[in-house]
């Protein structure tokens, strides 16, 4: 029988091998009954700097299940219930013929998911990525970062794993269950680590993304699937409202299941599926700066004066502030020690992300500031205006220094005081700086904003937040800013048989794992729907 303990703790000095002594202990059992056991969440109790603990819950085998149950546990605090767990499961394959392969456009976690399941039910599907091999993109994005030339089809956004690979590389999620399970399961087995099986905010770094992705790659070929990279779509053939084929720089592909994957950032695709008359909708997304300073200062604001960071590693923080105009300025996509660095995909574009390495040990936090826009700030009805004021701004930035691809940059204090600063300003960002009125490379109503949030958040951290705090940006790419309306049994778009939009870029995702599970469902549907491809 199984058991849910929960609420078991742990000094952030003891070692987790200690863990199965507290449980018995907490059980009033032997260690000896106990097993197997497996930890399932994992938690730090920041409440208190001065008292921090790892809080556990655990699942546990046990012989009398009844007695433990009945057992009073409040002194304790401690937990049990019994484990009732979802398992995963997939739908038996469909009887409707499919006279092709899959064809899926993007190699993103939305993707690779959806190739993923859909290779090992043996539908043998071609993924089509425009960007290069993950081996050849980190390359191309360090010549980059060394201040070489942009690759419009092999940067930071686009390539294999897409932009999830060069990001903070986060798996948190707001969903639950065995899907989202399934997914870190999968992302353990290729080269991930274990514990982000059970960590409250699991996380592994741009360094550990781009062998998992290779992997998933791999395993993907080696269950019959494909990959063809520098594969560029540049049309989607429809007669009669049924998907026929893709005309890519490669030549026609005949397809009769197109699975769009196409990520938050290809724009020259959201253009075609317009022309072809594909349904589009404007899609509300967040626009603003990302903040910079000192990792110490977070650290002291989460800390205290205990060093702790040495122990449990640099310090996160989230902030949320409502300005007078009802719009919330929030922190979004927050890189401990980690980087800033140029979001770029196309060319007179400019935009900044961040990222981090799996240990988090760069001497800069930084973290988006943000607010979201909905249809009302864009100023025309057209399916693509957010696109249209993303690109409008982001091509404000590129002009401050064009081919160079400097950051604009300005002291906190700076910017609420309408002022340029002077000299040269510390960033993470690899390539050169340039100082600027960031207040000219925003929307009016989120500069408003930031001047009315950032004292008010600053006077929360004593002074902390803006102390040698600079401003970047902007910050653009958080999500994307259209919809691909679709069915939500059949996951297609409606009218049109085979096409079936999924993750970040189809407006459905606002993350690697809420993007991986919008793929793997989307194999589902497939799967329940069509026999296996001969």
């Amino acid at each position: 029988m199984s058991l849910r303990v929960s609420n078991l703790r742990l000094g952030i000095s003891a070692d987790e091998s200690e863990l199965i002594e507290v449980l018995a202990n907490s059980l009033g059992t032997r260690i000896d009954d106990l097993k197997p056991w497996r930890i399932i969440r994992k938690s730090l109790d920041a409440r208190n700097p001065d008292d921090l603990s790892f809080v556990y819950a655990v699942e546990v085998n046990v012989h009398d299940e009844a007695a433990l149950l009945k057992n009073s546990y409040g002194k304790s605090g401690i937990q049990v219930s019994r484990s009732v767990e979802q398992s995963f499961e997939f739908p038996h394959p469909g009887n409707q013929p499919l006279p092709h392969r899959p064809v899926i456009i993007g190699s993103g976690p939305a993707g690779l998911a959806a190739a993923y399941f859909l290779a090992e039910k043996g539908y043998r599907p071609l993924v089509l990525e425009r960007g290069a091999p993950v081996s050849e993109r980190i390359r191309d994005v360090r010549a980059f970062d060394e201040g070489g030339e942009h690759n419009p089809e092999s940067n930071y956004l686009f390539g294999e794993g897409g932009a999830g690979t060069f990001s903070d590389g986060k798996l948190t999620c707001r969903m639950t269950g065995p899907d989202v399970f399934r997914i870190l399961q999968l992302y353990a087995a290729c080269k991930g680590k274990p514990s982000i099986l059970y960590d409250h905010r699991p996380h592994l770094g741009s360094n550990r993304l781009p062998a998992v992705v290779k992997a998933m790659r791999q395993q993907i070929e080696a269950m019959g699937g494909s990959i063809q990279f520098h594969c560029k779509v540049e049309d989607i053939l429809i007669e009669r409202g049924t998907i026929k084929g893709v005309v890519s720089n490669s030549g026609f592909i005949p397809a009769s299941i197109v699975v769009l994957a196409i990520g938050h950032s290809a724009r020259d695709t959201y253009e075609m599926l317009y022309q072809r008359g594909i349904p589009l909708i404007q899609k509300p997304f967040q626009f603003g700066v990302r903040i910079e300073h000192p990792q110490e200062n977070t650290n002291r604001h989460c800390y205290g004066k205990r060093k702790l960071e040495e122990r449990i590693g640099s310090a996160s923080f989230s902030v949320v502030q409502k300005s007078r105009s009802g719009l919330d300025l929030f922190s979004f996509c927050m890189c401990a020690g980690g980087y800033v660095m140029p979001s770029v995909s196309e060319p007179g574009a400019f935009c900044t992300n961040g990222m981090s390495m799996s240990k988090r040990d760069s001497p800069f936090a930084n973290s988006g500031l943000v607010v979201t826009l909905d249809s009302s700030f864009f100023g025309s009805e057209h399916p693509l205006a957010g696109m249209y004021l993303q690109r409008q701004y982001e091509s404000l930035a590129y002009e401050l220094s064009r081919e160079r691809y400097a950051c604009p940059i300005q002291w906190g204090k700076d910017f609420l005081e309408d002022r340029t600063s002077n000299g040269k300003l510390p960033s993470s960002y690899p390539r050169e700086t340039i100082n600027a009125q960031l207040k000219t490379l925003l929307p009016s109503s989120i500069s408003q904003v930031l001047s009315q949030a950032l004292p008010i958040i600053d006077r929360r951290w004593n002074g902390q937040f803006l102390k040698e705090a600079t401003l970047v940006g902007p910050e653009a790419r958080g999500s994307a800013p259209v919809r691909i309306p679709r069915d939500e049994l059949t996951r297609q778009v409606t009218g049109i048989e085979g096409l079936y939009p999924v993750g970040e870029g189809a407006g459905y995702a606002g993350g690697i794992i809420s993007a991986a599970v919008d793929g793997l469902r989307t194999s589902k549907a497939i799967v329940a729907r069509y026999a296996v491809t001969s």
